[in-house]
C-alpha cells in the first residue's frame, strides 16, 4: 500500500512538472561567438551576433545569425543546440581576405522539403545551400554561384509557389525586390525599387541615439516578408544598429513586389524596444510556432566595446482583428512563457514576474577599477561589475529589501579582459547561487558547479518558488576574462501592494517647431520603480512600449508629423503594475 501511494505521488509530481509552462528571458541565452574581426575589438574583445532569422522546419526551430560559423536548432525555443558549420567554400576562402565572414546577415527559408541558406554577398563566392537533415549537418549546394547576390537578403515563397528575394543595406539606396526562378534561382525580369526611408516625415526613421539626424542619413536594411490575409508585409530594420530605438518597420502592399513597385509605410515601428535592461529590436525575422502563433526575433544592442556588440531577442507578435501587424515588447526583457498552444499575443506571454532587486543593496568580493557593484542591479546592460579576478570564490550578494517569492534568476555575464576571437567550443561557466532569509543561514538555490555549457545569459526558472530576502552567487569557473556581470536579475513577486496609478500624465507636442517630437511628463508614483509608456496612432492600438526607470519624463521624437498619437502609462514595482493612465491625444 505504501508503495502504491508513493507511485501515485510520483506520478502526480511528474504530471505537475510536465504541465508547468516553461519560460525564457531576453536576451536569448545562446553560446554566442566572440567578435571575429580584430580591428573591431580594439576597445576589448567581446561576444557578438546580430541579424537573426528563425525558421520553423519540420516542427523544429532553426536560428541563423551573423558570424557564428554555424547555427542553432531547438524543439521548444528554449534549449538551443549549436551545429558547427562553415558555409564558405574553399573558392570563397581563397577569394576573400575576410575569412572570418562565414555568414553575415544570412537568409534562411523553407522551399519544398528543404531548408535553404544564403549569406550576404554581391560577389559570386556564396552558394545557396540546402538540407533535408540540418540537425545532422548534411548540406548540399542548390546552385554553386548565386550570381545576382544580395546584401541582407530574404527569400519568400508565395502561396502560388513563386519565389521572391528582397535585399538592401544602405542609407542611400532603397530596398529591392525581384522574382527568381525557384529551380535555377536565376532572376525573372529586373529588380524593383520598393521602399525608401522618410525621416523628414517620420521621426523614428532618424539616425542618432536621440533620433536627432545630425550626423548621417538613416540606414535601411534587413528585409523580411510575411503574408497575411492576402496582404504582403515587408519588414525592414533601421535606422542604425547602434541605437536604442533600432527597430523593424513594416510597409504593406497587395502584391509581393508592390503595386506599381510601391509599398505603403506604416509610420509606427512594428518592433521597438527603446527602454529597459537591454534595448533594440531591429533587423530580424517573423516566424510561426507549431500552433501558428507569430513570433519575431531581432537584434538587441549593447554597443560598448564596439558598435556591433549585439545580442538576440524573441518576442510574441501577430496580427490584430484589423490585420494590423504588431510585436509585443512590453516587459520584453522580463520572463515570458514559451509556446505550448494557441495564444493571444496581444495579451502578451509575460509571466507577471517582476524584477525584485532593481537598485537594491549589493555586496561583492572585490571590484576592478570603476566597474562598481551597483552596476549589477542598475538595469543597464551597457555597464557591469567586475571582480578583480576570475578565481573560484569571487562572489556577489543582492538584498531584495524584504522577504519575497523568487521564481527565476537571470545572470548576464560581461566581457572583461576576455581573450577569445571567433566561435569557441568546449567553454563553460560554473557557479552556485544560495538564498537566505536573514543573510546568515544559506541554502543552495541553483547548483551549476558541474555545468559544462557556455551560458553567457543564463536564465534559470526555479522548479519550485522559494521565499528569500538575500541571494548570493559564488563563481567557480569562467571561460575567459574576469568574473564580470552586467545584470544579476531576480524575478518573482514581492510581499507588498501593486503601485498606485499615475495621477497626472501629460503629452506635449509643438505646432511651431517639429511635430515629430513629443514631451511626456507625469507625476511620480511613490511606490514605483519604473513605468511602461504605451504609444499608438489609435486609442485601442497602443502597440509600441518603452520602459523607463526612476524618471518622470520621456522625450519621444519618433512620431509621424502628419498623424495623431495616443499615449498611456502604467507604474511598475516588485508586486505588479498599476492600471493605465491615458494622456490626451496629440
Amino acid at each position: 500500500m505504501k508503495k502504491l501511494i508513493l507511485l501515485i505521488s510520483l506520478f502526480v509530481t511528474v504530471i505537475q512538472l510536465s504541465a508547468q509552462q516553461k519560460t525564457y528571458c531576453n536576451p536569448v541565452n545562446l553560446d554566442y561567438g566572440y567578435g571575429p574581426i580584430p580591428n573591431f575589438t580594439t576597445w576589448g574583445k567581446h561576444r557578438s551576433t546580430a541579424d537573426p532569422v528563425i525558421v520553423n522546419y519540420k516542427g523544429d526551430f532553426y536560428l541563423f545569425s551573423t558570424n557564428q560559423n554555424g547555427y542553432w536548432w531547438s524543439s521548444d525555443m528554449s534549449d538551443w543546440h549549436f551545429v558547427s558549420r562553415h558555409f564558405l567554400t574553399q573558392e570563397a576562402i581563397d577569394a576573400t581576405p575576410n575569412k572570418w565572414d562565414d555568414l553575415c546577415a544570412p537568409a534562411a527559408w523553407v522551399q519544398g522539403d528543404s531548408l535553404c541558406v544564403f549569406g550576404s554577398t554581391y560577389s559570386r563566392i556564396f552558394p545557396i545551400w540546402v538540407s533535408t537533415n540540418p540537425k545532422g549537418n548534411e548540406w548540399s549546394k542548390a546552385v554553386e554561384h548565386f550570381d545576382i547576390g544580395g546584401w541582407d537578403p530574404a527569400f519568400f515563397i508565395d502561396d502560388d509557389e513563386r519565389l521572391y528575394m528582397y535585399n538592401g543595406s544602405s542609407n542611400v539606396y532603397p530596398l529591392y525586390g525581384i522574382e527568381l526562378n525557384r529551380t535555377t534561382f536565376q532572376p525573372i525580369g529586373t529588380r524593383k525599387e520598393l521602399l525608401l526611408l522618410d525621416d523628414q516625415k517620420i521621426g523614428w526613421h532618424r539616425f542618432g541615439e536621440h533620433m536627432d539626424n545630425t550626423f548621417l542619413k538613416p540606414f535601411m536594411e534587413g528585409a523580411w516578408m510575411t503574408k497575411h490575409n492576402g496582404k504582403y508585409y515587408l519588414q525592414w530594420g533601421g535606422p542604425g544598429t547602434e541605437f536604442s530605438h533600432y527597430g523593424d518597420g513594416v510597409a504593406i502592399s497587395n502584391h509581393p513586389l508592390g503595386e506599381d513597385n510601391h509599398f505603403q509605410h506604416v509610420s509606427l515601428p512594428f518592433s521597438m524596444k527603446a527602454g529597459g535592461f537591454i534595448r533594440g529590436a531591429g533587423h530580424g525575422a517573423t516566424f510561426q510556432d507549431n500552433w501558428k502563433n507569430y513570433w519575431h526575433t531581432s537584434t538587441m544592442v549593447i554597443n560598448v566595446k564596439n558598435n556591433f556588440e549585439r545580442r538576440i531577442g524573441i518576442w510574441p507578435a501577430g496580427f490584430d482583428k484589423d490585420d494590423v501587424m504588431y510585436c509585443n515588447t512590453a516587459f520584453g526583457d522580463y520572463p515570458h512563457y514559451l509556446p505550448t498552444g494557441k495564444a493571444d499575443h496581444l495579451k502578451n506571454q509575460f509571466t507577471g514576474w517582476m524584477l525584485l532587486n532593481y537598485n537594491k543593496p549589493v555586496q561583492v568580493s572585490s571590484t576592478l577599477g570603476t566597474h562598481y557593484a551597483n552596476n549589477l542591479v542598475n538595469e543597464d546592460v551597457k555597464t557591469y561589475w567586475s571582480a578583480k579576478t576570475a578565481d573560484k570564490g569571487e562572489w556577489l550578494m543582492t538584498d531584495l529589501g524584504e522577504l519575497s517569492t523568487v521564481k527565476a534568476v537571470q545572470i548576464n555575464y560581461a566581457d572583461q579582459d576576455v581573450e577569445f576571437l571567433g566561435k569557441q567550443h568546449g567553454i563553460y561557466h560554473q557557479y552556485i547561487i544560495y538564498y537566505s532569509l536573514d543573510g546568515k543561514k544559506w541554502n543552495v538555490l541553483i547548483d551549476k558547479s558541474k555545468n559544462k555549457k557556455d551560458v553567457p545569459h543564463d536564465y534559470v526558472e526555479l522548479q519550485k518558488p522559494v521565499k528569500a530576502r538575500y541571494l548570493k552567487m559564488e563563481n567557480i569557473h569562467m571561460p575567459t576574462g574576469k568574473f564580470a556581470i552586467s545584470g544579476f536579475r531576480v524575478f518573482g513577486l514581492g510581499a507588498g501592494q501593486k503601485p498606485d496609478a499615475v495621477e497626472v500624465f501629460m503629452a506635449l507636442r509643438s505646432d511651431e517647431t517639429d511635430r515629430r517630437n513629443a514631451w511626456l511628463k507625469w507625476k511620480p508614483v511613490e511606490n514605483a520603480y519604473a513605468y511602461n509608456i504605451y504609444i499608438g496612432q489609435e486609442p485601442d492600438k497602443l502597440y509600441n512600449c518603452v520602459m523607463v526607470y526612476d524618471v518622470n519624463e520621456y522625450y519621444y521624437p519618433g512620431m509621424d508629423r502628419t498623424k495623431p498619437y495616443y499615449f498611456a502609462i502604467e507604474a511598475i514595482n516588485e508586486n505588479g503594475t498599476s492600471t493605465w493612465t491615458r494622456a490626451e491625444a496629440l
